[in-house]
């Protein structure tokens, strides 16, 4: 099967490209190529698969992937640590680097056997037929949009710490969706690409200057700023089992990036570079978390901040979130456009309004993106716990969107070769992909149980955030 449909095209050119009209996006706007998930693509609409464009080349892929991973989860990596004591904490992350790098690998290994597969739901529909298709479409919508929530969560953090509260957090919250809106609102990811660099950098530059400024302070923000004072900084805790599981779910959502890396291999210019790409992004990421996590919780110990950025006092606050804010912003804006591009995808596939600049096109894709930024900002406002919504996230669907799908797809390709030739490397193979569907779905079970108490206990505190609140929610971070 798969060898059949990645033979087609012109040598050198993607392989599951195939030519249209015999020649490549013509001047006639009519000759162009065909591709196994978006159709016939020609310079008369958007061309998400632009063979001569560097846009989603594999340097433009990296910064997309590191961008769905390094953005809101690296803010919490300190308070998990806080909560877990460094050495857990780093075996954990480093535990989860690992499973997750795996099922990373099996997404650009099953999309390339399976070159119609546009997203998760189109893998779970090979596995499971059309039950499959729905639960895990519908999984991945709801998981991205609680992401895009929380994003717009941080912004709202980042404006309500540059503007000493200037306005009202209800406020801030509908300028980040207002925000999110009008940039995924762009069609292809790679003209988003430019925006994840930019806020990769921004946001690795926040943390750094965060990091930098809890080394050289003589306290954190939060700590008794007269007399002495305790970091609290421990190899090891003995956390509650909610609070620990909460925690390992944060770390989950971190790495819970897999689920895009369909619709970035489905849009990428040479998909036999993306395992280059995602050695590269997880490399990358885990290098930055374990070093700022590590450094900011050292310093900070239970006085660390969630998010990390309010770690460091009121003037480097101010500084960090107005550095972070454009990664803030690229993060909200691609976790929208995700779920908004899936559901458009969906609806118009098969037919020629997908890839056409006429009145169906426009009005279907921007009703897309406007009813999946709306769903994300009455999620934002209605949860706004930062370290309870990122740690629910991770629970109730980082795991299920990162470990258990992608055990599965590994068994769909590989269950019958054993039959023939059941090599040692096979059983071994079935005994891990087996380990990580069953450690994935403990983990989504007892880590959403931990979360929701997590939140449920923010409500009771004295001061704790409302929801719709005016109230300035980054006093805490």
């Amino acid at each position: 099967m798969s060898s059949k449909s990645e033979s087609s095209g012109l040598e050198g050119e993607p392989r599951h490209l195939s030519v249209v009209g015999g020649e490549h996006l013509g001047s006639d706007g009519d000759a162009g190529v065909r591709d196994a998930v978006f159709g016939n693509l020609t310079e008369k609409g958007p061309n998400y698969r632009n063979a001569s464009s560097p846009e989603v080349g594999w340097v433009g892929t990296v910064a997309l992937m590191m961008k769905t991973q390094i953005g809101l989860g690296v803010l919490s990596i300190p308070a998990t640590f806080d909560t877990l004591g460094l050495i857990p904490g780093l075996i954990c992350l480093l535990a989860i680097a690992g499973i997750t790098t795996w099922s990373d690998h099996i997404v650009g290994v099953f999309k390339r056997r399976h070159p119609e597969v546009y997203g998760i739901d189109d893998a779970g529909g090979l596995m499971f037929g059309r039950i499959g298709r729905e639960a895990f479409g519908a999984a991945f919508c709801v998981y991205w949009i609680f992401v895009a929530g929380s994003g717009m969560l941080g912004i709202s953090i980042s404006l309500n710490a540059m503007s000493s509260h200037g306005a009202c957090t209800a406020v801030f919250v509908a300028v980040a969706a207002i925000i999110g809106f009008i940039l995924s609102s762009i069609r292809t990811l790679g003209r988003i690409s430019w925006l994840a660099w930019i806020g990769l950098t921004g946001i690795l530059v926040s943390i750094v200057l965060v990091t930098i400024a809890v080394g050289v302070q003589d306290r954190p923000a939060a700590a008794p700023q007269q007399g002495p004072w305790l970091s609290g900084f421990e190899l090891f805790k003995t956390p509650s089992f909610t609070s620990a599981v909460s925690a390992i779910s944060s770390i989950v959502f971190a790495y819970a990036g897999t689920p895009a890396f369909f619709a970035i291999a489905a849009e990428m210019r040479e998909p036999r570079h993306y395992t280059r790409c995602l050695l590269i992004c997880q490399a990358g990421v885990t290098v930055t978390y374990v070093s700022i996590g590590a450094v900011v919780y050292y310093f900070c110990g239970s006085y660390v901040a969630s998010p990390a950025l309010g770690s460091a006092g009121a003037v480097v606050k101010r500084i960090a979130y107005g550095l972070a804010l454009p990664g803030l912003v690229a993060t909200t804006t691609i976790v929208i456009h995700f779920p908004a591009k899936y559901a458009f995808v969906r609806i118009l596939r098969g037919s020629r309004h997908l890839t056409a600049n006429n009145l169906v096109h426009w009005a279907t894709w921007l009703s897309c993106t406007l009813v999946t930024t709306v769903i994300a900002y009455l999620i934002a406002s209605g949860i706004p716990v930062f370290g309870g919504l990122v740690s629910l996230i991770g629970a109730l669907l980082g795991t299920l969107m990162s470990f258990q799908p992608m055990g599965c797809m590994w068994l769909y390709d590989n269950w019958s070769k054993g039959k023939q030739d059941r090599t040692i490397k096979w059983v071994l193979m079935v005994i891990f992909s087996v380990f990580v569907v069953v450690s994935g779905t403990f983990l989504m079970i007892t880590g959403t149980y931990g979360s929701v108490v997590g939140i449920i206990d923010s409500y009771k505190k004295s001061g704790g955030s409302g929801a719709w609140t005016c109230a300035d929610n980054s006093n805490s971070a």
